[in-house]
């Protein structure tokens, strides 16, 4: 239990899909049952005699008309059933373990999807002309929105289209070569991701750079230490260039989960498609804007919706009547996709032409030829087009916009384009908490930090999941804001706790936060960062003794760690500048796990090159480690004192995690060893800093 009552679980994923009522009256059913045990623990084998007889668990998120379900003759699941749902929830040693006790957690994933399974079952019912059961409208959005992830169904369409896109771009790895092509046929896919080779591989192909593939493990027989490390450094890296992972972990790519594996890889290749699709990469899409008040609304939109404004915009020159606001019902007929080939390549157009055609089918074969013509992948089918399925023909939409977008060359000289250029680092920090903040995994996922956060919400968000409790949401305002006066009360509302949390906030005032000020907002979000990563300490309670951890305390305890190890390097302060040479944290990495460096493949630092090296070496070494971290080599380079506290912190983090660690003692600079036991309600934003293969 949190603060003032809050259910809080480390699991971010299942604290989204559960409102507060829901985990309240599952806790307490969780521990009637528990207590009700002669021994007063709940095991894994006890929960489908539990679940099944007289508890009313099914009531939970599911609405008056789900308590028939554990009413005496409602629809049961079978014995076949629950051993299904356990395997579907249960690591593989939970497996072999029946006797494992349940944790409170355990029991939320159990409960998920025996909620699935019994309204599946409805389904069927009804479909064969049973009792028809009506749920809430909460209930039915919650199963919605959890059956991609629990529900253990995959696409082979997409299977097809992320094969093909794999094959395409990584045929001539060196690694990878000999294991290529796949046959999208067969789950051979899911069975080359079991080493992490792979994802690595795809991760740097869609932000390259990412990963320093020095840091892979790629030897031909990895032992599951080198194949965990793999995954790690997979899943910290996938965090960092933007995918949202809190709801996989390393044991599901170490056993191929095929439906989480292709929503990872899905939002791999969606990144690396969309890459362009921003005004940096393509300043030529201030085409698409006409004064200042559309170019902060561009810069407000994700990819996927300046790709559809673009299309939009390529439409409109064609003729096309309609406008297109999806990727899936709007472009079903192929209509669209016929008018917008036609525009941007007239001359790989032949006859018949796709509107000449009737069967739909048909229009949409045509229309892959054309864009084949023009040399775009394919990445669906002409029955994919047909169907509707929505992240193909965003696939497909994207590549179409990397090949040939007919925006103008000639940039139109604007006056409202003059102030869009930041400086290279305020676009770094803006990229780090931007990844920071999506890595928390609250409801809304931000695009730009400067426009995403003008309306106080999200930050009210990010405030509530490092400080639980402290946001009072009776007086937020929740979006779509239209008036402007609301967004100030938002916002005032964030300084309001900020100055509660001690933060400083000297001369800025939430009407700041609205025109969107780059400098202040930078400076909150770092001082949130940093509250983070101090309470996630702080709360450890077995090193800090409960006492309030300083910037100071970490400095402290990694010179110590260093000295401790046998080596010399030394750092003042986070601003040192011999820092830059990479040395004291590839000594830091190595004195709080020795074998995950390999120093021979570390450089002097001496030359500009060599701190290059280096620089990028510590980032993949602190990721594989289990570090969740989100700078960039040139934050090193260039001594970025708030980077360099973070690595820092998250490094003594995931040291002090571990099950047997040292308690700090910065009074008098002496450690003890202990065990490390790390609770669930130590932060409800513990994901951020933490191993990713936490569930």
């Amino acid at each position: 239990m949190g603060l003032d009552g809050l259910v809080v679980v480390s699991d971010p994923y299942l604290q989204r899909r559960f409102s507060q009522a829901d985990l309240r009256s599952l806790q307490a059913q969780y521990a009637s049952l528990r207590d009700a045990s002669p021994s007063g623990r709940l095991r894994l084998r006890d929960l489908p005699a539990a679940l099944s007889t007289g508890v009313r668990v099914a009531e939970v998120a599911a609405g008056d008309a789900e308590k028939e379900n554990s009413a005496p003759g409602a629809a049961r699941l079978t014995d076949e059933e629950w051993a299904s749902v356990l395997k579907a929830v249960a690591r593989s040693d939970d497996e072999r373990r029946p006797h494992q006790n349940v944790g409170f957690e355990l029991f939320l994933r159990v409960y998920a999807e025996m909620q699935l399974r019994l309204k599946g079952a409805a389904a069927a019912g009804k479909k064969a002309g049973g009792i028809a059961r009506s749920s809430s409208s909460s209930a039915a959005a919650f199963l919605t929105a959890a059956t991609t992830t629990l529900l253990h169904t995959i696409s082979e369409s997409e299977k097809a289209s992320y094969v093909g896109h794999i094959n395409a771009y990584l045929a001539e790895d060196p690694f990878l070569k000999t294991a290529l092509p796949i046959d999208p046929a067969t789950d051979r896919l899911f069975h080359l991701t079991k080493d992490g080779v792979l994802l690595c591989k795809l991760i740097n192909l869609a932000v390259p750079g990412t990963i320093d593939e020095r840091a892979i493990n790629t030897k031909k027989l990895l032992n599951l230490w080198e194949k965990n490390e793999n995954h790690t450094l997979c899943l910290n890296s996938a965090k960092a260039i933007g995918c949202t992972v809190v709801n996989i972990g390393t044991q599901d790519l170490a056993e191929g989960r095929p439906h989480l594996i292709l929503g990872l890889i899905s939002q791999i290749i969606k990144i690396q498609l969309l890459a362009d699709v921003n005004l940096k990469s393509t300043p030529q899409l201030v085409e698409l804007v006409e004064d200042s008040k559309e170019m902060e609304e561009l810069m407000s939109l994700s990819p996927e919706k300046i790709l559809l404004r673009w299309m939009n915009f390529q439409l409109k020159k064609g003729g096309f009547q309609r406008t297109v606001t999806n990727f899936s019902s709007d472009i079903k007929d192929s209509e669209a996709y016929a008018c917008l080939l036609n525009v941007l390549a007239p001359e790989c157009s032949t006859k018949p032409s796709p509107m000449s055609v009737k069967d739909l089918l048909h229009r949409a074969r045509l229309v892959l030829e054309h864009a084949d013509r023009m040399g775009c992948k394919r990445y669906l089918t002409p029955k994919d087009i047909v169907d509707g399925l929505q992240n193909l023909n965003l696939a497909f939409v994207a590549h179409i916009f990397q090949k040939r977008n007919g925006l103008s060359k000639q940039m139109k000289q604007v006056s409202f384009v003059d102030g869009l250029s930041d400086d290279a680092q305020v676009s770094r920090e803006e990229r780090s908490f931007r990844l920071w903040i999506n890595s928390l995994g609250i409801s809304t996922y931000i695009n730009n930090v400067f426009e995403d956060l003008r309306n106080g919400w999200v930050l009210l968000e990010v405030i509530d999941k490092i400080a639980p409790g402290s946001v009072n949401w009776k007086m937020a305002n929740r979006p779509p804001i239209k008036l402007p006066f609301r967004k100030v009360e938002n916002c005032n509302q964030v300084l309001k706790i900020g100055k509660e949390l001690k933060f400083s906030l000297v001369n800025i005032a939430g009407n700041d936060i609205v025109q969107g000020n780059k400098k202040l907002i930078l400076a909150f979000l770092w001082q949130l960062m940093r509250y983070n990563i101090l309470q996630l300490l702080k709360n450890l309670r077995f090193h800090s003794n409960g006492k309030e951890i300083t910037d100071s305390d970490i400095l402290i305890w990694a010179n110590k760690k260093v000295k401790d190890s046998g080596k010399h390097s030394r750092m003042e302060s986070f601003k040192d500048r011999s820092l830059s040479s990479g040395i004291f944290f590839l000594n830091l990495l190595g004195a709080v796990e020795p074998r995950v460096v390999n120093w021979s493949l570390v450089t002097k630092g001496e030359k500009d090159e060599e701190k290059q090296m280096n620089a990028s070496y510590i980032i993949s070494v602190a990721r594989k480690l289990g570090c969740s971290i989100f700078l960039l080599p040139e934050d090193i380079l260039e001594v970025n004192q708030k980077m360099m506290l973070t690595l820092t912190a998250s490094i003594m983090y995931w040291h002090l995690k571990r099950p047997t660690s040292f308690s700090l003692d910065t009074e008098n600079g002496s450690s003890c060893e202990t065990s490390s036991i790390s609770t669930s309600d130590d932060s409800a934003s513990e994901s951020s800093f933490d191993d990713s293969g936490a569930r």
